[in-house]
């Protein structure tokens, strides 16, 4: 049985369409910038496959990047067809629950990466409890 916490149960924008809003099987809402989506992307295009550092730097990214077409990706995760063109990152669900939750204390599956990388920018935060 798939964790509740990584499970969404609807995706779609917020009221006034600005950001991207994930309701999760759990009951926890979680909001995104598009941009903090687009900086957080997680392909070898933007994150170093061999050391794990983030290529992709805040300059690289227009303040008004979004998405044209969000896809699922099996049963596990989006991927985002972006205005400036980038369209190779799947972002898994548990990955954007994390981003998400602005903390993942209590998100905490397994093994943490030890590679002395602080992890993706964080989302716009948490909503909802």
């Amino acid at each position: 049985m798939a964790d509740a916490r990584w499970t969404p149960i609807e995706i779609g924008p917020n009221e006034d369409a600005s950001l991207l809003r994930i309701k999760w099987k759990d009951g926890e809402v979680s909001e995104y910038a598009p941009r903090d989506l687009r900086l957080a992307c997680p392909c070898a295009g933007c994150v170093d496959e061999m050391t794990g550092r983030r290529i992709l730097r805040d300059h690289d990214v227009a303040p008004d990047v979004h998405p044209l077409a969000i896809r699922y990706v099996g049963r596990y995760a989006l991927r985002f067809d972006w205005s400036d063109g980038h369209g190779t990152g799947i972002y898994p669900f548990e990955f954007l629950r994390r981003l998400g939750s602005g903390s993942d204390q209590d998100l905490q599956p397994g093994v943490e990466a030890s590679n002395g990388d602080p992890g993706p920018p964080q989302g716009t935060g948490h909503v909802g409890r």
